[in-house]
């Protein structure tokens, strides 16, 4: 008999609209200076600049994202991780069985800063 975990918590629709979620064109990446897990990456959401930072340095080096479109969560409040302020964090599908993480993109080509619904 397979172990399914109990679903968890239910959220009504008003707590999920609160979420912005926007594409962003990652224009710049480096490892994160303070931080063996972590990239920080330049993304671009429309004309605003931002600064994040996303644990993917083991699946990912910087040439790999650079020019990629993202989707990221726009309004998190900036956490400052190991020195660096994040403004945002890359959303990713993670696959523990096979040890993959991959980061969530558009399937067609779409300007940076549009709103995900």
């Amino acid at each position: 008999m397979n172990d399914i975990p109990p679903p968890p918590e239910s959220i009504d629709i008003g707590d999920f609209a609160k979420v912005v979620l926007k594409t962003a064109e990652v224009i710049a990446a480096e490892p994160h200076p303070n931080a063996d897990r972590l990239l920080k990456l330049t993304v671009k959401l429309g004309e605003e600049t931002r600064t994040i930072c996303a644990g993917i340095k083991q699946w990912y080096t910087p040439e790999d994202l650079v020019g990629k479109t993202i989707v990221i969560v726009a309004n998190l409040k900036p956490r400052n991780l190991r020195g660096v302020e994040s403004h945002g964090m890359l959303l990713a599908v993670s696959d523990e069985v096979q040890g993959i993480v991959a980061p969530l993109t558009p399937m067609k080509p779409v300007a940076s800063g549009l709103r995900v619904s």
